[in-house]
């Protein structure tokens, strides 16, 4: 769902190729999105996908036939001459990297000095906190995905409750489905009440 707090970034992946560098880091917050919106680009522009966790030697003879390539939850774990080496190739073959992360890719204290200099020549871009409007339509997706359906004003009630937070939502969200299930019924103010002081 697109709105205000990712619409930037969401027209950024969509302007591929034409960017001021071949480098982007998207950075915000578990279940902000991040994955979602390099899903929608990889559909339209093809590449290839690694997530820090397994990423190592072989990913780089990997990388050779695109034009692409994406890195998943970089962390400070992340083994850092294969990825000083990552920076090289795609510098040197006019590739892109695209890489996602909880905090900005400049604020990750890495231990070698190229890699944090480096690390400078990324387009930084970060997904908000969600507005009013994001938080509706997640609620709204999320129940309707698990075939629950929830009043309006039921949702403008939670939405000026609940902690502006993708996890804090998905949670509520997990966990409504959960008593809704549970109780065989639909949800109410005291269900919604109840969670929310969880």
């Amino acid at each position: 769902y697109v709105s205000k707090v990712n619409k930037h970034i969401f027209n950024l992946l969509n302007n591929w190729p034409k960017w001021e560098k071949n480098f982007l880091n998207i950075s915000g917050e578990n279940y902000s999105g991040k994955s979602h919106l390099i899903n929608i680009f990889l559909k339209k522009y093809r590449g290839i996908k690694f997530n820090t966790n397994n990423f190592n030697e072989q990913c780089l003879t990997e990388i050779k036939v695109h034009q692409n390539i994406i890195l998943e939850d970089l962390t400070k774990k992340v083994n850092e001459k294969i990825l000083f080496s990552l920076y090289n190739i795609v510098e040197q073959d006019n590739k892109y990297l695209i890489i996602t992360s909880l905090k900005p890719i400049v604020e990750i204290k890495f231990d070698l000095v190229d890699l944090i200099s480096r690390s400078k020549n990324f387009l930084l871009q970060s997904i908000d906190k969600p507005d009013d409007e994001l938080i509706f339509a997640l609620i709204i997706k999320n129940l309707s995905d698990r075939q629950i359906s929830i009043e309006k004003k039921l949702v403008n009630y939670i939405i000026k409750r609940i902690d502006r937070s993708y996890g804090k939502i998905f949670d509520f969200i997990y966990k409504i489905d959960e008593i809704s299930l549970k109780n065989k019924k639909s949800i109410d103010l005291k269900m919604i009440k109840n969670v929310l002081e969880e």
